[in-house]
């Protein structure tokens, strides 16, 4: 695989851009009051934000019946491009029957606002059960995103969307870097080789570690913790990217990362969704792409390095982005350092294991993250966050 400075090629050949124009923005909104109207949840509204900016690309509306069983069945659009997770815009029996297809349809956020246009081109039925296994390996009604696929509407709308008007992020607008944007930041520096690290949790000392490997290698670091919908009790996005400014301010070489938000939501899809959100950091510039341990997983499951084999389904060509594949990081007590078993000499005894579920766990429980596990500036920054004593010994 090749990159030079115009930039790694969007997923589908073309960064899509459906922000509605000054005219189609008017036009919309002389016709606000009737059009049939459908309310978007917090979750859809990510979506439709992310097709809008082409992090999504090459989809430029919610996905067609064929599109969908397709993606469902096989990680692929009708057009064999890899795709790995449904983009639905799901509806009650009742809200479909109020729709017509081949017409337009106001798209409201969850307090009622205005905020983008469906061309409705198609309403189809679909299976729940199926969807939740073949995109979340399991139909356990308590996997949050089967949860989620349980309790919505049992109809999916299809069509092209327009958002009505791209609006700076309520709590992160220095960090609302869209795709269009993040390529041409990457241009400026001269970066050619751009690694893309997501993350819902914390960062944290195992984190930081793989990060920098991977920084040996590339030319920038492109941190995009995901600011969307996550489960209830997942740390605020308000304080993990306080964490991330922290680590940013003392520790790391700032000619050398970006940090940005990925507006989208998390679907807890592990493999599948690894393979989604490397597409989505090719999107937004990247060349390559940490696949940790358990990436986008929840409780047990997923194997541990799940989201790392499902890449060898696909030929590397057919994803345009690298992955770079990390085995487990720890504290060695041994060597006092951050390492993975293929580097550390030490026998499990030795080692400091912490999860971002571990880490919430303790915080809960009044404990603050030993050194080995975080950074002692963002450990009293979850402390404070968390309401826990900053002095407490744990």
């Amino acid at each position: 695989m090749s990159y030079h400075l115009d930039g790694i090629t969007p997923h589908g050949g073309q960064l899509v851009n459906r922000i509605a124009t000054p005219e189609q923005r008017q036009e919309f909104l002389s016709k606000a009051d009737f059009l049939p109207r459908v309310q978007l949840n917090e979750r859809a509204v990510s979506d439709l934000e992310m097709i809008a900016i082409g992090g999504f690309s090459p989809l430029t509306g919610f996905m067609n019946q064929e599109d969908y069983n397709r993606v469902v069945t096989e990680m692929r659009l009708v057009n064999n491009l890899v795709w790995s997770i449904p983009i639905t815009l799901p509806v009650t029996e009742e809200v479909a029957n109020s729709l017509t297809e081949g017409s337009l349809i106001r798209l409201d956020n969850p307090v009622g606002q205005f905020i983008g246009v469906l061309q409705l081109t198609q309403k189809y039925c679909y299976d729940k059960t199926q969807e939740a296994i073949n995109v979340y390996c399991t139909n356990d009604p308590k996997h949050p995103g089967v949860q989620v696929v349980y309790k919505q509407g049992s109809i999916y709308l299809a069509g092209d969307v327009w958002l009505l008007q791209r609006d700076p992020h309520p709590q992160f607008p220095k960090y609302q870097i869209d795709p269009f944007e993040s390529r041409q930041f990457f241009k400026a520096k001269g970066w050619k080789t751009i690694v893309g690290f997501q993350t819902r949790n914390p960062i944290h000392r195992a984190h930081e570690y793989i990060q920098k490997c991977a920084m040996e290698i590339v030319d920038g670091l492109f941190l995009h913790p995901l600011v969307g919908a996550t489960k209830d009790d997942d740390i605020p996005a308000d304080v993990r990217m306080r964490c991330y400014e922290i680590l940013m301010e003392k520790y790391y070489p700032n000619d050398r990362v970006i940090l940005a938000i990925n507006p989208s939501a998390m679907r807890y899809a592990g493999p599948r969704e690894a393979i989604f959100h490397a597409l989505i950091r090719k999107n937004y510039g990247c060349t390559h792409f940490i696949v940790g341990r358990d990436h986008a997983g929840v409780g047990s499951y997923y194997g541990t390095y799940d989201a790392q084999y499902i890449f060898n389904e696909f030929q590397p060509e057919e994803l345009g982005i690298v992955p770079m594949m990390f085995e487990h990081a720890f504290y060695c007590l041994r060597t006092q350092q951050m390492a993975t078993s293929k580097t550390s000499p030490s026998i499990p005894e030795e080692r400091i294991h912490l999860s971002g579920t571990k880490v919430r766990e303790m915080l809960r429980n009044g404990q603050v993250p030993p050194p080995e596990f975080s950074r002692p500036e963002v450990a009293a920054e979850l402390a404070r966050a968390m309401q826990v004593p900053v002095g407490y010994e744990i």
